[in-house]
């Protein structure tokens, strides 16, 4: 069956979706066709509520539908120990885990020099300023542990040497070239819990000897 006008439309803006390939697309198209007309409106209003009410923290550049994401202006979060994700869906992850109650700091991206994002399409000079100015005693590098992650990390230990913390990165037990987002939640629990000291020039080894609070 061929769809034109309208369908076709839709079935092309949703193949548009990460993940999504047109066969896919064409199962939810007509999908939505199907159900009652309130409740596909229900998702075309939730798509205009995120475009319309979400956006970046001011402080950490977490999602947020107010200036101060939730975890930013929650006062019995610990101040003085900062996670460095790249993406909110990596913050997501590691808050499932229930075991760090620091603050956070989304770089947005990750450095990848290939794709032409460099250190100043992300949120690094925000995250220095933060540095320079808080009173934080450790940045824990929780970047992915791929290539790129573990680059952007490497660049970020260099340029924090200069500040009196402790500088650290997520324990081994993630997977080489996984992402945070899919890793499984006890593993993220003991990747922060166990977290090392970083050493810049190197990446934490498997069998390094784990740095415990």
């Amino acid at each position: 069956m061929s769809s034109s006008g309208a369908v076709a439309q839709l079935i092309d803006e949703l193949a548009r979706l990460p993940g999504v390939g047109k066969k896919s697309a064409e199962r939810i198209a007509y999908h939505l066709l199907r159900v009652p007309a309130e409740e596909a409106l229900r998702l075309a209003e939730a798509i205009r509520l995120v475009k319309t009410n979400v956006r970046h923290c001011r402080v950490c550049y977490n999602l947020a539908e107010e200036e101060l994401c939730d975890i930013c202006r929650d006062p019995t979060r610990q101040q003085d120990v900062l996670c460095v994700v790249e993406q909110p869906r990596d913050l997501i992850a590691l808050e499932k885990t229930g075991c760090y109650r620091g603050l956070y700091h989304v770089l947005l991206g990750r450095i990848a020099p290939l794709e032409g994002v460099g250190p100043e399409d992300l949120t690094i000079k925000a995250l220095q300023r933060r540095v320079a100015e808080g009173s934080f005693r450790e940045v824990l590098l929780a970047t992915n542990p791929t290539t790129e992650g573990d680059g952007t990390a490497l660049y970020l230990s260099n340029l924090l040497q200069d500040y009196p913390v402790r500088v650290t990165r997520l324990a081994r037990g993630i997977t080489s070239g996984s992402v945070l987002e899919f890793a499984n939640r006890d593993v993220l629990s003991d990747a922060i819990r166990l977290r090392q000291e970083f050493q810049p020039g190197s990446t934490p080894a498997a069998d390094a000897e784990p740095q415990q609070n």
